[in-house]
Order: structure tokens, then sequence, then C-alpha cells
């Protein structure tokens, strides 16, 4: 059950069996109330109309052996008048519930309303008490027929029949001043008969209705999942295989799917290039690595076995390369480790002279006041950088400045020497990447000095750019936030 549940298939399909059985069940009930309801009211509607047209008949006289309304064999019709006792009732009544009065056989003092004399009123009144009469504000006249109408529910036995009635009662006043009460019944046979069978058919139906929504619920959710089990199946073998070359089916549909297939293509591609960087990386360090160390200890071995050709200066210079190379090594590998630079404010301005102070051809013509938020250490690491760039390349002058722009911090650094082809802007801030291949190591670097400056920029929200600078040589431009901005 947890197997079957605990899957986004199996939710659903649960999910929707039971919002259509709830919706089914709930306008089952409701059209049972609602066909209820109709049937009742016209089964009072029918016995209003009956006890009306003997209510009619006696406005008109009609003696109550003449009532045409009380031959019926399959509606009850009484007549009772104030004091509760029936005068008139159906043939063949043999029991009546609902009513004012239980009474299934009449004893009316005379045959017609009106006759008799005054007397057989008076002896009447001795029942004033009763109980069963039947207590109406409306004022009628004689002759007059009542437009109140009074509903109740009962049963009445008929001939041997029982069934259940809507009973309508409407006062009548004679013309001899009689104030009469009709009861009669509409029969609830049908009501009954519907609300069974609409029950039924709500009690099959809706199961029935259930399982198949849950039966295609399950079809179609299997279906519509199935992409989502192949690009599982596939990842686990990327994952088992380490082979991020290989890619999960895309589904030829415009769904979130089919959406969610590409956005696991593009970051396995994302993974794959970061591998394959990291693998450049790592191979590159190794090569870079290896050339100090093995300068270093070649010279070590010789200065072992003759001490008077210890090369001193040299080995202090390949010590410091090799330094500086772990340095920036341990630099990226903690850039590439996602390290957030601190939030410090940092004078740019400050930062800027600072670092150009005994520079042998830096100028510093023009500055303007920039704060930044960031690390200190990593944007003077970053400026160091251009400046060892810029002054390695430049004929004779390396120019820094610093402005405001709409909200940012610019620094620029342009030399005097022969730019950057356009083609190679980009490509100067890769990791290891020496555009002047005859350049020796020991006077180039490594190539590194550009790829940590873009990368600290990145990290401190801003830019690192290259282009061509007013003297013909390269220009880059590092753009920061200000603070505060």
């Amino acid at each position: 059950m947890n197997l079957l549940f605990g899957s986004v298939r199996g939710r659903a399909t649960l999910g929707a069996t039971l919002v259509v059985a709830v919706a089914l069940a709930a306008a089952g009930v409701a059209l049972v109330l609602s066909l209820r309801s109709n049937l009742i009211g016209e089964a009072g509607t029918q016995a209003e109309r009956s006890a009306r047209a003997v209510a009619a008949e006696l406005a008109a006289g009609t003696p109550y052996d003449g009532l045409s309304g009380l031959d019926g064999d399959d509606r009850p019709v009484q007549v009772v008048d104030e004091d509760g006792r029936l005068v008139a009732g159906t043939q063949d009544l043999e029991r009546i519930s609902g009513t004012t009065t239980s009474e299934v056989r009449p004893r009316p003092a005379e045959s017609v309303p009106g006759d008799g004399d005054d007397d057989d009123d008076d002896d009447d009144d001795d029942d004033d008490d009763s109980d069963g009469g039947r207590d109406s504000a409306e004022s009628l006249e004689p002759g007059e027929t009542g437009q109140e109408v009074t509903f109740t529910n009962g049963s009445a036995t008929i001939d041997g029949d029982t069934e259940d009635y809507r009973y309508a009662a409407v006062d009548v006043m004679t013309p001899r001043g009689e104030r009469l009460t009709v009861h009669a019944g509409g029969p609830l046979a049908a009501e009954h008969s519907a609300v069974r069978t609409a029950r039924t058919a709500l009690l099959i139906g809706v199961p029935l209705l259930s399982g198949l929504v849950a039966v295609v619920t399950w079809l179609v959710t299997g279906r519509a999942l199935r992409p989502v089990a192949g690009i599982r199946r596939e990842m686990a073998a990327i994952t088992a295989s380490e082979d991020l070359t290989r890619r999960v089916p895309e589904p030829d549909t415009h769904d979130e799917i089919a959406r969610l297939a590409r956005t696991t293509n593009e970051t396995l591609a994302a993974l794959e290039a970061a591998v394959e960087r990291q693998r450049r990386f790592v191979a590159d360090a190794s090569h870079e690595l290896r050339s100090p160390i093995a300068s270093l200890r070649t010279q070590l071995e010789v200065a072992a076995a003759h001490p008077e050709l210890l090369d001193l200066d040299g080995a202090v210079e390949d010590t410091v390369r090799l330094q500086h190379l772990a340095a920036d090594l341990l630099l990226l590998a903690r850039l590439d480790a996602g390290e957030r630079p601190s939030d410090t404010r940092v004078d740019l301005t400050a930062l800027v002279r600072e670092e150009a102070a005994g520079r042998t051809g830096v100028v510093v013509p023009r500055t303007e006041p920039a704060e930044v938020a960031g690390s200190q250490g990593q944007l003077a690491r970053v400026l160091t950088n251009l400046l060892d760039n810029g002054r390695r390349h430049a004929r004779e002058t390396v120019t820094v400045t610093v402005r405001r722009e709409d909200g940012w911090a610019v620094l620029a650094v342009a030399d005097d020497g022969e730019g950057v082809p356009e083609a190679d802007r980009e490509r100067i801030f890769e990791r290891f990447v020496r555009l002047d291949a005859a350049r020796s190591r020991d006077d180039g670097g490594a190539g590194l000095g550009l790829a940590i400056a873009r990368d600290v920029a990145a990290r401190h929200g801003g830019t690192l750019t290259v282009g061509e600078a007013p003297t013909g040589g390269a220009l880059f431009e590092l753009r920061l936030p200000l603070a505060g901005a």
C-alpha cells in the first residue's frame, strides 16, 4: 500500500478518485433532495386541488352525501367541523394519520350543511375543548372558501391499500355559516419510487464512475510519467558509469516533463564542462608546478655535489615563483568553492594609490572617491595582477584611473603597449593562457593573474573587460557596484 500511494502516480489516482467521488456524492444528494422536493410539491398541488374542489361544493351548499370528491378510491378526503369532528369522508377509508382527526366514519348532525335545528349546534358546544380543531386567523363569509392552505404528511388505508400522502387543509364557510375544514391527500408513491430509483442508481453509479476515473487516471498518469521513468533510469546509469557525455531522453512534447529533460541535459552539459575545466586545471597546475620544482631540485642536487656551483639567486627565484603559483592555485580553489567576499567597505581610490606607489612607470592622473563593499585583500590582488600585466606589456607607461558612473565604481588600467587582438579578448581570461608563446615562464607567469582577477570581480558582483586604450594598448576596466548603491 505504501509503495502504491507513495508514488506520484498512486497519489494522483487517489486524489482524482476522491475528488470525483465526493463531487458525485454531493451532486447525487442534491439531485435526490431536489427530486424529492419537487415530487412532494406536486403531490401537495394535487392535494390542494382536490381539497379546493370539495370546499367549493361545500361553499355552494352541496350536501355531504352529494360531494363528488368523496367517492374516489385512491385519495383520502375528510371534512371536519370546528370541533374537530369528522362530518364527511372518503368511502372505504379504513385508517388515516397526519390530519386533525383519525376518525374514518363521519358523525354528521344533519345531511345538508345549513339544514336542521339550532339545538344541534347547542349540543355541539359541549365539545369546544376538543383538541382536534384547526385554528385559523382567516376570516370567511358564508359561501366563501379560504385562501390559506396548510400542508402535512401522513398515511391512509383505503380498501386495504396503505399509502403515504401529502395532505392539504382548506377552510370553507357554508351558506348557513358553519366553518368546516377539508383535508385532501395527494399520493406520495411516485415520490417514494423516484427517490428509491435515484438512490439505487447513485449507490451503483458513484462507485462505478469512481472506479472508472481511477482506472483512467492511473493509465493517463502512467503514460504521462513514462518519460520521467526514462530520465530516472538514464540518470542512474550516468551516475553508475560516471560518463557525463551521456544525456537523458527528451520527449517530443512541450510540457513540464520535456522542459525537465532539457534542463537536466543542460545541467549535465554544464557539469561536464565544469569537470573538464577541473581536469584541465589539475593537468595545467601539475605542469606549471613541475617546472619550478624540477629546476629547484636540480639546483639543490648540483649544490649538494658541487657547493661552489650553487645558484642561490636562481633557487630563491624558483622558490618565490613556486610560492606565488601555490597562492594563486589556493585562491582559485577558494573561489571555485563559492567563497563569498566580506561586506567591508573598501576605498578603491586609496587602494589604487597604495598599490601604485613605488611602481616604475605607473601613473595615477585622475581619481574620484569611490567606496565598494568586499574583500580588501582580494581587490588588492586584482589591482596587483592588472598592474603587473600592464607593466609587462607596456612600452613606457601604465595609467590608472578611478571614476564613478551610474552607481558603479570604474577602475581603468591602460598601457601603451601593442594591445590585445579582438579575437583574444575573452581568451586571455582563461586559466593558464599566455598569448605570447615565445615569452618565458619566468617573465610571463603561469597565466592565472587575469583569470583570478575576473573571478574575483564576478564574486564581488562586478565585471572585468578588456578593450583598446587611447594610446593603442590594452585597456582593462573593472566595474564594481558602489557601496550602498
